[in-house]
């Protein structure tokens, strides 16, 4: 008989892109590449939307707290963009697509919990921290969006979060400059609601997971179906749009972003330097 998906099986599953640990209700999931911080390739964009599936389907899973390793939230990786994607097999760019959107989309439909994102440093696709209905993050951190100053439109969930959080016009002034925002402007713009040194932040982030517990189930739940809804609406309203933008301009690109990255590769790997 069919049940939910159980700790033991996923968390081994995903082992080798996210270790998960669990207490009293409180799962922290935390992204790393062989025990430090996650090089984003397509094989980590398939997982995403599998992983929220799998989290979402344990109730056993109270609160979750999204991290990740070391001092970089995540590594983007240029390298993965060899290939145009104008010469990528049809089939492929289709699930690429369905990955792209499964990626963000199911973080918000198929978690039905409190979420906390820990923003441990700077990092590529950092709008899965924004999407926690708290997201806290390290001292020296650095948010960009680094998609026009590549040469690709920006479709891939951070400009919705910036338009989301910030408002039409800051969002699209950092689309463009692709300028960085470092963590205190972050917090007085409204992106994150804190801003610790990087040794107290898993510490508060469970500190905060605690406090949320002490409420009835019902009440943590319900309230994070309040809180999300406004995501759950701008996602079906726009990033299906975004995304596709983007893909088209890709689709068409017969330079590809390969070279175009690699001039500004060191923004993603180091404290947006």
């Amino acid at each position: 008989m069919a049940g939910p998906t159980r700790f033991e099986v996923y968390s081994e599953k995903y082992k080798d892109l996210f270790f998960m640990t669990r207490h009293d209700g409180i799962l922290e999931v935390r992204m790393h590449t062989r025990g430090g911080p996650l090089q984003f390739d397509w094989t980590a964009q398939a997982a995403y939307g599998n992983v929220w599936s799998d989290v979402g389907r344990d109730p056993e899973n109270e609160v979750m707290i999204l991290t990740g390793t070391g001092d970089l939230w995540q590594i983007g990786n240029p390298e993965v963009w060899t290939t145009k994607f104008m010469d990528w097999p049809n089939r492929r760019k289709l699930e690429f697509y369905h990955e792209s959107l499964r990626m963000i989309e199911n973080m918000i439909h198929c978690l039905d919990i409190p979420t906390i994102g820990a923003i441990n440093g700077t990092g590529s696709h950092w709008q899965l921290g924004t999407l926690c209905d708290i997201t806290i993050c390290a001292e020296g951190t650095a948010f960009f969006d680094a998609h026009y100053l590549g040469g690709v439109p920006p479709g891939d969930g951070i400009v919705l979060a910036l338009q989301q959080i910030l408002g039409t016009k800051k969002a699209t002034y950092y689309a463009y400059t692709g300028m960085n925002m470092n963590a205190q402007t972050a917090l007085d713009l409204g992106l994150v609601s804190e801003v610790l040194p990087r040794e107290q932040l898993l510490p508060r982030a469970w500190e905060l997971a605690e406090m949320i517990m002490q409420a009835p189930r019902s009440t943590r739940q319900l309230t994070h179906s309040i809180v999300s809804h406004p995501w759950k609406k701008a996602l079906a309203k726009d990033q299906g749009l975004q995304l596709t933008h983007q893909l088209v301009d890709m689709a068409i690109d017969e330079e590809g972003i390969y070279e175009r990255l690699m001039k500004i590769k060191e923004r993603f790997q180091r404290n947006g330097r």
